[in-house]
């Protein structure tokens, strides 16, 4: 039944447009073996996390990264945000492009994409991927929170913060909103992708353990501990310090409205034009029945609280 639903789901809801579909681009077995060659070179094979993985695990992280991730962002991530503004000739800045798959899949329809990301190793695959594609895309070894400094004279249609917005600390993710605000034309939309939501009451993402997402950092460090997933498990039995605080938050925390009242403006004037969820039509699908009456129950907790801060994960977009 799982199989099948999971079928179901990709044909009703995970096509692109054929007015998208055919700026999708193919590849040869050669290109994509030196992508594979990249992937582990670069970052899958780094440090001791091969030797964490079994087979089965790290072939399944391949899989992911060369065809599972390109599959989803083109019939899905990109579908949306062309829903929003026409992604051809959009100026792009996205925040956490990784090794390059939504980069590409942004890229395949005209978008302008200059991406950025703390993660080097990372770059390098992002770098390959998009030469292979025949694109010359502009990637920046840099945090979050420099922006504004390096991009401040560039006008952007779309700032996406790519599953990305979990992993960086409280200050980080201030500091960093407030600059890509300011920096947006009028007119212009910031958009926030696979971030946890604070406010639900499972924590799929990190520890997978109910209400943890709730819990205060320093409380849910040492509950790590609970957690059924071990390589997260073992990697806080340690004491409290400033660098394990630091490194237990680039795990990934859940992100809720807070943050965007904060850096942005008050919730009633947070213009969301754009949810993912609500787009696909698939809330019930994804959330369930329990899902979808916790949805009701936290909108009747809080006026003008948009769906879209309601749902599991943080799929929006926001006109400024």
């Amino acid at each position: 039944m799982k199989t099948l639903m999971k079928s179901i789901t990709k044909k009703l809801f995970y096509t692109a447009p054929k007015s998208m579909q055919k700026n999708h681009l193919e590849f040869s077995d050669e290109q994509i073996n030196n992508l594979r060659n990249s992937l582990e070179k670069n970052y899958l094979d780094r440090g001791d996390t091969k030797s964490k993985l079994s087979k089965e695990e790290y072939n399944s992280a391949i899989n992911g990264q060369l065809f599972e991730r390109l599959y989803y962002n083109r019939n899905r991530i990109a579908p949306w945000l062309n829903s929003i503004k026409d992604l051809n000739g959009a100026r792009v800045l996205e925040i956490g492009c990784g090794t390059g798959i939504s980069t590409l899949a942004l890229s395949e329809q005209g978008a302008k994409v200059t991406g950025i990301d703390v993660d080097e190793g990372a770059l390098n695959v992002a770098k390959d991927r998009m030469k292979m594609a025949g694109f010359d895309t502009e990637l920046h070894l840099m945090n979050a929170d420099e922006i504004k400094e390096n991009f401040d004279d560039k006008k952007f249609d779309f700032i996406i913060y790519y599953a990305v917005l979990e992993h960086m600390t409280i200050e980080e993710r201030l500091s960093s909103l407030k600059q890509a605000w300011d920096m947006l034309p009028e007119g212009g939309f910031l958009s926030v992708i696979e971030t946890p939501n604070r406010l639900w009451y499972f924590d799929s993402h990190t520890a997978a353990m109910p209400f943890y997402d709730w819990l205060p950092d320093d409380l849910a460090f040492h509950y790590s501990k609970f957690s059924q997933r071990k390589n997260f498990q073992d990697s806080y039995k340690k004491e409290l310090n400033d660098e394990n605080r630091v490194n237990f938050a680039r795990w990934g925390r859940g992100a809720s409205y807070h943050e965007f009242e904060i850096a942005i403006a008050p919730l009633k004037d947070l213009n969301v034009v754009g949810s993912l969820m609500q787009f696909e039509k698939t809330t019930l699908l994804k959330a369930g029945f329990k899902g979808m009456r916790y949805i009701k129950f936290l909108k009747s907790l809080k006026r003008n609280l948009h769906t879209g801060f309601c749902n599991p994960y943080l799929d929006i977009v926001l006109k400024k």
